[in-house]
């Protein structure tokens, strides 16, 4: 298993089966472009196969924002999630606020890794949530 945070490092890979019970899950495309157009990412790939990532997006300043973390199923409780959260963290230390929303049963995975609970309020368009937005 390597961990890596260069564009480069997407040629050739398999990026399929992630946001499992999403109803409208984007496609591997979208989900290069999500990650390439993010101002970090962390990649965990074993052969030529994606199977988790991280990404964050920030002001550059400020602030920087956690929207997604996935582990494929087949390679979840192998520690991959938390050493993609240490390193994205690593990465993420010089800004003053890290935010991070999550559904309630992930909540014990974040405070294990010092993150603490807060409000959050969203709006979700379920109808935009593979990802097709026009520019």
């Amino acid at each position: 298993m390597k961990f890596v945070n260069k564009i480069k490092d997407f040629e050739g890979l398999i990026t399929e089966g992630f946001f499992v019970g999403w109803q409208n899950p984007p496609s591997s495309e979208t989900l290069k472009k999500i990650l390439i157009n993010s101002q970090h990412y962390v990649l965990a790939i074993e052969n030529d196969k994606l199977v988790g990532f991280i990404n964050a997006i920030s002001d550059k300043t400020l602030s920087a924002y956690i929207p997604l973390l996935e582990v494929l199923p087949e390679y979840k409780g192998r520690g991959i999630g938390s050493e993609l959260l240490s390193r994205m963290e690593k990465e993420l230390s010089h800004y003053y606020m890290v935010d991070i929303s999550c559904d309630d049963n992930i909540v014990p995975f974040y405070e294990k890794h010092g993150f603490r609970r807060n409000n959050s309020m969203y709006i979700r368009n379920y109808d935009k949530q593979s990802g097709s937005v026009s520019e």
